[in-house]
């Protein structure tokens, strides 16, 4: 498919092209601009001729015009400081169909003291609702999440209850300037009142923090797979060494907190597969935990995510269970062994059903299980199958997974060896999970979206109540610090008092990390002290 975009006042080429690709993966996109003054009129004129033709154009060819303008002004009923006044235009040619011609407009309010990068992304937004208000009328193809890509929408709807508007005008919006349908808009309330019924002061917890602990090792890394994430097998040097590293930054952070009376409100381990290291190297690693850390009898929720079972004999589940570790997973991500095999994850369903089984009998009562939609050669059936072993087993928490194409990913880079169901196919199954989850009383309580996500669906966690996890919360909300330790740990600082986000990487290669974990640490407190120097 030919796609042709004229765009008039704008150069939001990523954007455009990210809209496009929810509805022709494989379009060949062609942008071009109008910015001269005669070209503007061009523009204008043919938007405004409801009889015009723009070239020669066939079944195969697409063509998109996409116009923004914005004017400055002020009235009586408008603020003092005037406003932004943003208006988009497209309009879509493609002679396939009839009637061969779709229109839209959009317009919207920005205040004139906001910053220039507020005003973007005003501009990229009504640009993207009337993109595709034209794209579904053309196509037919109905998008849930309207405009949403690569964003955490139950934060977007935090927010808009934050600022004080009710939740019907938090829904408006998100139908109006988001095209957000209803029944999605249904779910995120949902989870919201959830959340919060979880973690009551969920909008106060800035003060304290959460901990994450990479552990960048496992048995083998799967194809999907862009976490930081090497096979231990005789790389025993490099996890000597990484642990060494870890030790000497958990007692550095833990020095700080305790300086700065600062509580940690949850702890989670997270990888690569964070049991991947051998029971005596947990234990070990526990105790330097709660050796730095203080008020460790005040954290609210411990979570080793152990995910591969092949990774979990009984001595590490007696090593967490000694230390009182609120929570676990252990992933099978499908109960098809063939597909286990075309993903690279070498253990077996049996040793899924074993393991957490094992567990279940040591006495662990809050286990989360994942399962990924969409993975090669998977459909209904194979789907199905695998919510019916969910079904014996009955985790406390089911993560559902939408396979996402990352970039850095084998799979991605050699996706022509992978064959994956259709979009409407993987839709389908993600209405089997919450037909599933409901009939099982789970409910969902956390989501989030990725790009290129099968099907532009999402992930989600349901859990049983009373059983969901805080951290996942926390660090989708992004309500609170969540300082990194450890290899890929990626730290989220967010000042007391602000919604400033600020993004502070560890390096993903174990070695790396051990020659410069000293500087890593120097400089993390530095900043540490920076954001919370006047709080």
């Amino acid at each position: 498919m030919k796609i042709t975009i004229y765009c008039q006042g704008h150069r939001y080429i990523q954007e455009i092209e990210n809209i496009i690709s929810l509805f022709f993966e494989r379009g060949n996109v062609t942008i071009n601009y109008f910015f001269s003054n005669d070209n503007d009129l061009q523009m204008k004129e043919h938007l405004n001729n409801e009889d015009g033709n723009y070239g020669i154009q066939t079944e195969n060819e697409i063509k998109i015009f996409l116009s923004i303008e914005e004017s400055n002004r002020k009235s009586d009923d408008e603020s003092k400081d005037g406003i932004h006044r943003i208006a988009a235009k497209a309009q879509l040619i493609w002679e396939k169909y009839v009637p061969g011609k779709w229109n839209s407009t959009h317009s919207r309010s920005v205040d004139g003291t906001q910053s220039g990068r507020e005003l973007q992304k005003a501009e990229k937004q009504a640009l993207h609702v009337v993109l595709v208000e034209v794209l579904e009328q053309a196509t037919g193809e109905r998008q849930p999440w309207g405009i949403l890509t690569g964003i955490r929408p139950t934060k977007l709807l935090h927010r808009f209850l934050l600022d004080g508007l009710s939740e019907e005008e938090a829904h408006r919006e998100l139908e109006e300037n988001f095209l957000v349908k209803p029944e999605k808009i249904k779910l995120l309330q949902e989870i919201v009142d959830i959340q919060k019924k979880v973690i009551p002061d969920l909008y106060q917890l800035n003060r304290d923090v959460s901990l994450y602990i990479g552990i960048p090792f496992c048995p083998t890394k799967c194809a999907y797979c862009t976490f930081p994430a090497y096979a231990i097998h005789g790389r025993q040097g490099s996890v000597d060494t990484f642990l060494k590293s870890l030790h000497q930054e958990m007692r550095a952070i833990g020095k700080w907190l305790r300086e700065r009376q600062i509580r940690v409100t949850t702890i989670y381990f997270g990888g690569g597969t964070p049991t991947s290291i051998s029971a005596s190297e947990m234990d070990e690693l526990y105790q330097v935990m709660a050796d730095s850390i203080p008020y460790m009898d005040q954290v609210r929720e411990w979570t080793v995510e152990a995910g591969r079972p092949d990774t979990l004999e009984k001595d590490k589940l007696e090593v967490m269970k000694r230390w009182n570790v609120d929570r676990i997973s252990i992933n099978p991500q499908s109960f098809i062994q063939e597909t286990l095999t075309t993903i690279g994850r070498h253990h077996t369903v049996e040793e899924t059903i074993e393991t957490f089984q094992l567990a279940r009998s040591m006495g662990f009562n809050n286990i989360n299980m994942d399962l990924i939609i969409g993975l090669p050669g998977e459909g209904e059936t194979e789907f199905s199958h695998s919510l019916k072993m969910i079904e014996e087993l009955m985790p406390e928490s089911l993560t559902v997974h939408t396979l996402s194409f990352k970039r850095a990913s084998a799979m991605t880079q050699n996706r022509k060896r992978y064959e994956i169901s259709e979009q409407d196919e993987i839709r389908t199954m993600m209405e089997m999970a919450s037909q599933w989850t409901e009939e099982h009383s789970y409910f969902p309580y956390y989501l989030y979206r990725q790009k290129n996500i099968l099907g532009n669906l999402e992930n989600i966690g349901y859990s049983l109540p009373g059983k969901e996890s805080m951290y996942n919360i926390i660090i989708m909300e992004e309500r609170q610090t969540i300082i990194g330790l450890g290899c890929g740990a990626v730290s989220k600082l967010i000042p007391p008092g602000s919604e400033k986000i600020i993004r502070w990487p560890n390096p993903k290669e174990p070695k790396v990390y051990y020659e410069t974990y000293q500087e890593i640490i120097r400089k993390k407190i530095e900043k540490l002290n920076e954001i919370y120097l006047d709080n």
